[in-house]
């Protein structure tokens, strides 16, 4: 058999592969999560110098993303928070903007998650227990904002931030069915914090 017929009949399966497993995607019933993912925890605070801020996702491992993620197939969350300053007849000046992102992918052959943060300085941390993964995973804490030297005395500021589940990363001969899979995207709603400085 000529190299392009092998090929041919390669790209045919993986074809067939993927509509099947979109057909069974079809008839499988189908529960959204999305709403159940909300930020909690939000905490507004200082140090001498700067604006912290602390908060986690709950809700974010509904059973199918957590076995998903179980099964090896990395998973990307993303935190995108603003700082604000309130005015009253224009519109609120943003003074910072951060995206953060979070990935937990699990290694079947070790048995271990790998956690890498994007303001950890991208140092994986290595757990075995999914519980502490998913911690991890959903916490930010004690992430620097702004400089006080941004802020002025007096003025109200708010804070706004809204998590996301990237979509996951499936094998490319599944990527044909990614569209069936929005079942597993989650996005929360934008939270504020306003305070006085």
């Amino acid at each position: 058999m000529s190299p392009f017929a092998n090929n041919a009949l390669r790209e045919a399966g993986k074809r067939c592969l993927a509509w099947m497993i979109g057909g069974l995607l079809l008839v499988m019933p189908v529960v959204v999560h999305a709403q159940d993912a909300k930020l909690t925890n939000i905490i507004v605070t200082n140090t001498r110098d700067d604006l912290l801020l602390y908060l986690s996702v709950k809700g974010a491992f509904p059973p199918k993303i957590a076995k998903t993620i179980e099964s090896g197939v990395p998973a990307t969350f993303s935190f995108y928070i603003n700082l604000y300053r309130k005015r009253t007849l224009w519109p609120d000046a943003k003074i910072a903007e951060t995206t953060l992102t979070h990935t937990i992918k699990y290694d079947n052959l070790r048995q271990e998650h790998q956690v890498t943060r994007s303001w950890d300085h991208n140092s994986p941390h290595t757990i075995k227990s999914f519980a502490e993964a998913q911690k991890l995973m959903s916490e930010i804490d004690s992430l620097t904002i702004a400089s006080l030297d941004q802020l002025e005395k007096g003025e109200r500021y708010q804070i706004r931030a809204k998590a996301k589940l990237d979509r996951l990363t499936l094998p490319f001969y599944l990527h044909y069915v990614l569209f069936f899979m929005s079942l597993w995207d989650f996005e929360t709603d934008w939270y504020t914090v306003d305070f006085i400085y």
